[in-house]
């Protein structure tokens, strides 16, 4: 991209974050600021590209979407942020969001069931020159072990329940991010505190569309 369009993109995420984010309540300046500096096009297809700032989700291959910029900014404000904290991401997808987090924490782990997606994202994610961020290829559903306990855990993908072992290595008092699906069918986000031993405080947002969250087993059907 030359110098023009350097600017150009630069003036589309200012305008973004001035009418889809700040009109709409989204006030953390950290989150704000990685709004502006995190170039959404460069993790959209080139038949996208003239999409990238506008106010929806993108496909980005394999069933999947890149996410509106609203609820990347208000999943990340949500998790209420400093820098020293450690979060785990599970599905990279295209890797914005995990661009959106490494720019306000300390560590960023993301989680990836579809092989082919997390290639794509790494190589944005090293092109953009992020090097606190750790992948891995495998299911959601187990989280990142060897690496818990976390402070944060964000899930980019719609459960039918709270997953237990993302509670397991989630932080005392430590908050999960994840969309959650009524009997109904009607998705919310849901804001998840970790109390006690493995209980958990659930606070109800608003009402979202994510793609559901799959097994290992079903990525590779």
């Amino acid at each position: 991209m030359n110098k023009d369009g350097v600017e150009d993109a630069r003036d589309h995420r200012q305008r973004m974050v001035s009418a889809q984010l700040e009109a709409r309540g989204i006030r953390d300046p950290q989150v704000l600021a990685a709004m502006r500096r995190v170039p959404r096009h460069a993790f959209v297809g080139p038949e996208h590209i003239d999409e990238a700032y506008t106010d929806s989700p993108l496909p980005i291959g394999e069933d999947q979407t890149i996410s509106q910029p609203y609820i990347v900014a208000l999943m990340t404000e949500m998790l209420d942020l400093c820098p020293d904290l450690r979060v785990l991401e599970i599905g990279t997808g295209s890797g914005y969001q995990a661009a959106v987090l490494a720019e306000v924490v300390g560590e960023v782990f993301t989680v990836e069931v579809k092989a082919g997606l997390l290639d794509t994202a790494r190589q944005c994610l090293d092109r953009a020159g992020h090097d606190n961020i750790h992948f891995r290829h495998g299911d959601g559903w187990d989280g990142w072990p060897e690496f818990a306990p976390f402070d944060r855990v964000m899930v980019t993908a719609c459960a039918g329940r709270v997953p237990p072992r993302l509670l397991g290595q989630l932080s005392p008092n430590g908050v999960m991010i994840l969309p959650l699906a009524r009997d109904s069918g009607e998705q919310i986000l849901c804001r998840v505190t970790r109390s006690g031993s493995l209980g958990m405080d659930i606070q109800e947002g608003i009402p979202v569309r994510f793609v559901p969250m799959i097994s290992g087993e079903e990525a590779e059907q």
